[in-house]
């Protein structure tokens, strides 16, 4: 039988239930192929590396190690939620790099898009390498990947094996939710505690920040994205926006516009506000926000970050504009 294939009989879960009954499956599957030895995970803090962690957690306990590399380009607070949750509430065996500096070094002065990703996947490989390296008798590797990760790319995702660990480095691969669709691991999320605003988490790139800092990134635009980012997320949240809207982002632009403030004429970026609908990704619509949550959040963006003057709203659809700038 193909393990990469979904059985036919095999339930969508939709309910608690389904959930806990898929749960326990995995915990006896787990401990069977992975027995005393250790596991490694790289745990980013998104939706399916965060279950798979939480899953394993579960199974085998303190003989999974996570590896969280912060490379400052995460929106605000994740880092510190990824900690707060494993760390601190599910007592796991977690390692938290924050790597800022040698990334933004690398990537100071560089605009092109896709070398930024370049960059950003390179280096993010080379720090879980070395922390890898570190640590003794690590005989399995845990992924996140799910079921539209093998079906896109035939059995292989692109990053097997994060992105390419050394050759002599030979894992063997743990893939507790490979048969399972996105919203299927959201269901099993919850039913495993992790707290909603985790697992209900909107799809980010990996470059994170990066690609919604467009052109060349330096700290101080950085840090007004980061800022202006967590404005508009609040403001959805409040408006229940989160609810209808399937991805909202801030990018800004290298590029400044004068503006007045306290009578006098300064220059400053402009955020651009992103907010599509898509049921795959392939094609975006845009959300009609009401007039009086683009002022609210407007103002609360030019008030309260350091850099800003102007903010736009994007309303341009998928196909002509991708859903994001880069």
């Amino acid at each position: 039988m193909d393990n990469n294939k979904r059985p036919d009989s095999m339930e969508r879960i939709t309910t608690k239930e389904l959930a806990d009954a898929f749960i326990a499956e995995q915990i006896d599957l787990v401990k069977k192929q992975v027995g005393d030895k250790k596991v490694l995970l790289a745990l980013s803090g998104g939706v399916d590396s965060s279950v798979v962690a939480a899953l394993l957690i579960k199974a085998i306990g303190k003989q999974l190690v996570c590896v969280h590399v912060n490379h400052g380009l995460m929106r605000k607070g994740e880092s510190e939620q990824v900690i707060e949750v494993f760390q601190n509430q599910l007592d796991a065996n977690l390692i938290y790099i924050d790597a800022t500096d040698r990334f933004l070094d690398l990537l100071a002065g560089v605009a092109e898009p896709e070398k930024k990703r370049k960059i950003i996947g390179g280096e993010f490989i080379k720090v879980f390498d070395e922390e890898a390296g570190k640590l003794e008798g690590i005989s399995f590797l845990a992924q996140g990947t799910i079921y539209p990760d093998i079906l896109e790319s035939d059995g292989v995702k692109a990053h097997h094996n994060v992105g390419g660990l050394p050759e002599d480095m030979q894992f063997e691969l743990v893939e507790p939710v490979k048969l399972l669709y996105k919203d299927e691991v959201r269901v099993v999320g919850k039913a495993l505690g992790l707290p909603s605003s985790m697992v209900d988490r909107q799809p980010f790139p990996g470059p994170g920040l990066g690609v919604r800092c467009l052109g060349a990134i330096t700290r101080d635009r950085l840090n007004a994205l980061r800022e202006a980012d967590a404005i508009l997320r609040e403001e959805f949240d409040n408006a229940g926006l989160n609810k209808t809207v399937w991805q909202y982002f801030i990018a800004v632009p290298d590029m400044k516009s004068v503006g007045v403030k306290n009578d006098k004429r300064y220059e400053g970026w402009p955020a651009i506000i992103r907010a599509v609908n898509t049921t795959d990704a392939m094609s975006a619509t845009i959300e009609e926000i009401p007039y009086s949550i683009l002022n609210k959040i407007t103002a609360r963006i030019t008030a309260e970050v350091e850099g800003i003057n102007r903010v736009l709203y994007d309303l341009t659809p998928k196909p002509v504009g991708t859903i994001e700038w880069e």
